[in-house]
């Protein structure tokens, strides 16, 4: 992770300097200052640009002099506008000026810290590359800039609000890593380690292996592992950051999908694509690392993640269309396809935290049908609840940190499509509503507790890069879901 270092707002003599300026208002005194001291390079290079300092705009100012190699001057837009998500785009695109060198900082001028450290997470964010597998790069690919020094007229009240942010951006970097995996590498006892390693952090964890989740009566989760090689896992992973037994003591609990490879199983898919099917747990990539953030950021709060681990694949004990499995609820499945798998793993993972935990609130994350892409693009996860309070905590927290979420409707009218003639409800619906259908068949393991779905199928991966996202893995819903709980949850 990039290293950042908080200072005054000194003139830098060496390596690029990156200048975060406001449309309107004064500019920085250090933006008067580094003008001068290039002979007024700056003001020329503003002025034959004619740079209004608009909101994501930059002006490049190369070999300016005073020991310089470059200013890169990145506009922040309107003051009155300026926010947590202004600032974090500015502090990526920071990044992405200086990364060739091998010295570089982030000037900024009268902010409010918790907005300059806001500028320091996005430069973090944006830092993030998944090369543990590269072995031919060329030099200019890699980036050479280790540490990034942040320049404030207040750097110790930037500094006291970094820590909380960079347990994010690690958490961030968590998800991100496990999401980017081979699924030849990460099989659901690898990633059961994995998490197990995260009780340096003060998670208490529990891994079930089959047997335990046999005796729980896991029959809808083992049917979707047992076409594979690879045992199935369950983690539970407590934080317990609010002592004491009031209120508030009861977590509120998020579960995720971790089907590690989904080949579709017998209900196979097509092969073009199929390669994809690696990111298929990143709802549960996303509760690991949402839980490595409240721990670090040590969270008021009581909170338990649970993820179930399994991998669709084909053999001959895989599971075919038109069986039936019971769920640990002891409601009954009729698998017509398997390549709805992700709702089965669920089914009895989402019983589970219900019935032992007894939470305030349940959220589900799940890539689970790519209906929602259609319904949607990649520009919002859905969003399904039983609850409209939660809904529209969800709603408003997702706006806050720029991971949007779009509620759909959810009603008995799409039950229908459920009904089996032989068990208790069939795994699929039909095409119309797909993501709906999918939503309802979960409802039904979730008792009475509030509880809410996000279908981040078309959010879990991006095709390109975005201003604190370089394309790939992009750990949607662990900054969503960290602020729903400072905000909401926290004691």
């Amino acid at each position: 992770m990039l290293d950042i270092d908080f200072n005054d707002a000194t003139l830098p003599s060496a390596g690029t300097l990156v200048l975060l300026v406001t449309e309107d208002g004064e500019r920085p005194a250090l933006y008067a200052r580094v003008d001068a001291a290039t002979g007024g390079a700056v003001s020329r290079a503003v002025d034959a640009a004619e740079f209004g300092f608009g909101r994501g705009k930059s002006c490049v100012v190369l070999g300016p002099g005073a020991g310089l190699a470059r200013i890169v001057l990145v506009g922040l837009g309107k003051s009155a506008d300026i926010d947590a998500q202004v600032m974090e785009a500015a502090g990526g695109a920071a990044f992405q000026a200086a990364k060739a060198g091998a010295v570089a900082s982030v000037a900024v001028g009268v902010l409010p810290a918790a907005l300059v450290a806001h500028a320091a997470l996005g430069a973090v964010l944006s830092s993030y590359r998944f090369d543990l597998y590269r072995t031919r790069q060329k030099p200019d690919e890699r980036p050479k800039l280790a540490r990034l020094s942040v320049l404030s007229p207040q750097p110790d009240a930037v500094r006291e609000a970094w820590p909380a942010l960079r347990a994010i951006a690690h958490g961030s970097f968590i998800a991100r890593d496990l999401v980017s995996e081979p699924a030849n590498t990460l099989t659901p006892p690898v990633f059961a380690d994995r998490i197990a390693d995260l009780s340096s952090l003060g998670l208490e964890i529990e891994i079930f292996e089959p047997d335990r989740m046999q005796e729980l009566g896991f029959g809808a989760l083992l049917a979707v592992a047992m076409g594979s090689d690879a045992p199935a896992r369950m983690a539970v992973i407590q934080w317990r950051g609010l002592p004491g037994d009031g209120p508030d003591a009861a977590p509120i609990a998020f579960v995720g999908k971790g089907v590690t490879f989904d080949s579709g199983g017998i209900s196979i898919k097509q092969a073009g694509g199929m390669e994809d099917m690696k990111w298929d747990m990143a709802g549960a990539g996303t509760v690991v690392g949402l839980m490595a953030a409240l721990a670090g950021r040590r969270a008021r709060v009581n909170a338990v993640g649970l993820v179930g681990l399994v991998e669709n694949m084909l053999s001959g004990r895989a599971q075919r269309p038109g069986d039936v499995v019971r769920s640990a609820s002891g409601q009954t499945i009729e698998v017509l396809n398997t390549d709805a798998e992700g709702r089965l793993v669920l089914a009895d993972v989402l019983w589970y935290a219900q019935d032992r935990f007894r939470p305030r609130a349940l959220i589900d994350l799940a890539t689970l049908t790519g209906a929602i892409i259609v319904a949607l693009g990649h520009e919002h996860a859905g969003l399904f609840s039983n609850d409209d309070k939660l809904a529209d905590q969800l709603a408003e927290a997702g706006l806050a940190v720029g991971e949007k979420v779009w509620r759909l409707p959810m009603g008995e009218a799409y039950d229908k499509g459920l009904r089996s003639e032989i068990a208790d409800m069939k795994n699929i619906g039909g095409r119309p509503g797909g993501s709906i259908v999918a939503a309802q068949f979960l409802r039904r393991f979730v008792g009475d507790v509030p509880w809410a779905h996000l279908d981040i199928a078309g959010t879990a991966w991006s095709s390109k890069d975005a201003a604190c996202i370089p394309k790939g893995a992009t750990a949607f819903g662990v900054r969503l879901l960290d602020r729903l709980v400072a905000t909401h949850y926290e004691g």
